[in-house]
């Protein structure tokens, strides 16, 4: 993808964004699909491991270097163990507010200081890459729905496709097929990853029917 250098809650983050509806990008559980986004980034990192369906960190002292992803990985080892589900929504607006602030810092999103009734300071945010997000909107709709091989898409690409599915972050549905064979492609950067991506998935599906059941 064009956007080789951004983390997978990053990319996340800026699917949840559609241009026509800014909106979109606070909407409810989007929070839980950039937090899947990191959970399995450090998952594929080795940073955090599978232990009997615990999210647990390999090492007391080992960071990534992005600010997002370490704080994250502070919060699992501070907090007491939990399972990987638990984390995709435990406390997931820190780790979508962190990544909001980092895309405005590198320039993907921009920050505009309102006034609600006039009095009360807020903040809104709007997309200031429209073409960049765009772009990378249509590339996952295209590793969603081909045509080309799953074995030629990056393990990165196919895990952010699948979670942008699960999310609803693209609006269409994936042939079941496809979704499954993507889903094995994006646990193939090490051992154990399966399990964390089925199960970090499963909590993002779940969220998402319920943000937008009746």
């Amino acid at each position: 993808m064009a956007n080789g250098p951004l983390t997978l809650p990053a990319r996340l983050c800026l699917l949840a964004w559609d241009a026509a509806r800014p909106a979109a990008g606070g909407t409810a559980h989007r929070p839980s699909a950039v937090r899947a986004g990191a959970l399995v980034e450090l998952a594929r990192r080795g940073l955090l491991t599978d232990e009997d369906g615990i999210a647990t960190p390999v090492d007391l002292d080992a960071s990534t270097g992005d600010a997002v992803l370490d704080g994250l990985l502070e919060l699992v080892r501070e907090s007491r163990p939990h399972p990987w589900r638990t984390w995709v929504t435990l406390r997931a607006r820190v780790t979508f507010d962190a990544v909001r602030e980092q895309l405005v810092a590198e320039g993907y999103l921009r920050a505009e200081k309102r006034r609600v009734l006039g009095v009360f300071p807020s903040v809104e945010y709007a997309l200031e890459r429209v073409a960049a997000v765009e772009a990378l909107r249509e590339e996952t709709r295209q590793v969603l729905r081909g045509p080309l091989p799953v074995a030629e898409i990056s393990e990165r690409d196919a895990a952010v496709a699948v979670l942008a599915a699960a999310a609803g972050l693209l609006g269409e549905s994936t042939p079941g097929q496809r979704a499954a064979e993507l889903t094995e492609r994006a646990t193939a950067a090490g051992p154990g990853l399966g399990g964390v991506v089925r199960e970090v998935t499963g909590a993002v599906t779940a969220g998402a029917a319920v943000a937008t059941s009746p």
